[in-house]
């Protein structure tokens, strides 16, 4: 029974390793044609390949389903000797890039039709989503390094699709600055951690095997290295001037850069999590960075009246989230987050006409509406109550029961003044279903993650964490509902323009790219103060 096991799971795998692989040869042959028949040839295939893709992550996916009593190790042997990390979350992010892909795919067939950069879109299109892939899939941390930048290398072709724009170009050249910097982070930190373990296959990372705490001291730097590295590839402050610059890119590219690629710094890390033994001081360089960007991103993003800015603020926000999460020890959420906020996102940028158009009637609220309050607050305390009989659904940690009552006040504070009470109410139990849901989600999530989730925090990281949520509420009350009054107004001001965190590091790279462009330096450019019309390339 064992050779019939061990083929079938080598077939397995062979599968999901040829669908990166035959996106990647796709790329190069759309690359090397220059006849427009064989070019709208490639655009057919490359929908065909990538549901190749999907089909090859969920045949591995059912089989780790099967895996313990039918492939036993098999999978996870034959695995290590292609070069594949056949994990649950490997099958889970492989899906869902496949997924994304394909749809930003189809989108961008006739969002370009007739653009010229159509047919230079798509090769580094396809090139982008392989290395993702690769990244995903891969069992070694130098390959996995390799393809990391391997992504960034290939977005900036995507991001420089029209040369003749010199604030886009200008743009990508501070983006790709800042992408060599988590390069240098992600190459630094990798090496670190198989010279402490003594190898590169991430199978081999246990800190249960290893007896020698000698070398404690370089996980503890690759750990910092891995957090600036996940920082700098999530845009978060101060890094995140370029996402907001790098806007000018045609609707599919942000579709790809927000939904797919700026997670990469939050699965960085749900990958590698394992390696590190509790709370080090990565996971406090991500409270801090994750948990003070989420703060100010937020608060931006309520003062925005561009509707792509506004999706950029959200998406630097919801990373924020994501890395404070993880630096709580909250893997499971932080997993939930990034395949959600990947399909959320893609939808807003893809169908941004719409959101534009519902922007448009959206009024400014004109004050604090008295019944909304008081059902969000009575909501809010159930679903506390819910949390505190419940604690294993957060871990026992309190911070994140804090978080998802937040969210769930939040979601009823939305609701519009003149909803009726009916509305309101089925409002309000969607709201509360959210526990229940995340329950779910959480129980078919979770097994995908290694151990290591139930890490103790330290009192100061509890501490911190529920000052950024106190202050989050604090000042997002003071913006929506007191916006007339003078620290209102102050507030507003300030924050329309995102603290203005971002100019000492957008005004390094933006000398040094300005040097390599024979750009001008001079003048000063707003990030987040002009309008942008969904559906234009700028």
């Amino acid at each position: 029974m064992a050779q019939p096991i061990n083929y079938l799971s080598l077939a397995t795998l062979i599968v999901w390793l040829a669908a990166p692989l035959g996106v990647f040869v796709l790329a190069l042959l759309c690359q090397w044609f220059r006849s427009p028949l064989k070019t709208e040839h490639c655009w057919r295939v490359a929908e065909g390949v990538i549901l190749f893709a999907m089909a090859g992550a969920a045949v591995v996916g059912g089989a780790r389903v099967l895996d313990g009593w039918l492939f036993d190790a098999a999978l996870v042997e034959t695995g290590r000797n292609l070069g594949v990390y056949p994990a649950g979350l490997a099958v889970w992010m492989s899906l869902m890039v496949a997924f994304i892909g394909w749809i930003i795919l189809r989108y961008a067939r006739d969002y370009l039709r007739g653009d010229p950069a159509r047919d230079v879109f798509l090769p580094w299109f396809l090139a982008t989503l392989a290395c993702v892939q690769v990244l995903v899939i891969t069992d070694h941390l130098l390959i996995l390094a390799g393809a990391w930048i391997g992504v960034s290398l290939s977005l900036h072709q995507l991001l420089t699709l029209y040369p003749d724009r010199p604030q886009a170009r200008l743009a990508a050249a501070q983006k790709f600055i800042a992408s060599r910097l988590g390069d240098i982070c992600v190459i630094a930190g990798v090496l670190l951690i198989a010279n402490h373990y003594g190898s590169f296959h991430l199978q081999d990372l246990d800190p249960s095997r290893v007896q020698n705490s000698d070398g404690a001291g370089g996980l503890e730097t690759a750990s910092v290295l891995l957090a600036l590295a996940a920082a700098i590839k999530c845009a978060q402050v101060p890094f995140h001037g370029w996402l907001l610059r790098v806007m000018e890119a045609p609707t599919p590219v942000s579709a790809l850069l927000h939904a797919g690629i700026i997670n990469l710094g939050g699965f960085l890390w749900l990958r590698l999590f394992p390696v590190f033994d509790g709370f080090t001081a990565g996971h406090a360089v991500l409270l801090v960075i994750g948990g003070g960007t989420a703060l100010v991103a937020v608060v931006t993003m309520m003062t925005q009246v561009s509707v792509k800015h506004a999706l950029a603020w959200s998406t630097i926000s919801q990373m924020g989230f994501m890395l404070f999460e993880i630096a709580l020890g909250a893997y499971a959420l932080a997993a939930l987050h990034l395949l959600a906020h990947s399909l959320y996102k893609a939808h807003s940028f893809l169908a941004s006409g719409r959101t534009v158009k519902v922007a448009a009637r959206v009024t400014e609220p004109g004050g604090l509406h008295i019944p909304v309050f008081a059902l969000a607050m009575t909501c809010g305390v159930l679903a506390g109550g819910a949390l505190w009989l419940w604690p294993g659904l957060v871990e026992g940690k309190s911070v994140l029961a804090g978080l998802l009552v937040l969210a769930v006040v939040n979601l009823i504070l939305g609701i519009p003044d003149v909803a009726s009470m009916k509305s309101r109410m089925l409002l309000a139990g969607i709201a509360l279903g959210l526990l229940p849901l995340y329950a779910a989600l959480h129980m078919i999530v979770s097994p995908a993650l290694s151990s290591g989730t139930d890490m103790v925090l330290p009192a100061a990281a509890t501490i911190g964490g529920w000052i950024i949520l106190a202050s989050l509420t604090a000042l997002s009350i003071l913006v929506v509902y007191f916006g007339h009054s003078g620290i209102g107004r102050t507030l507003h001001a300030s924050f329309s323009q995102g603290l203005f965190l971002e100019q000492p590091f957008e005004h390094l790279t933006r000398r040094v790219a300005s040097r390599a462009l024979n750009a001008p330096t001079s003048g000063r450019h707003h990030l987040t103060g002009y309008p942008v019309t969904a559906g234009e390339h700028s």
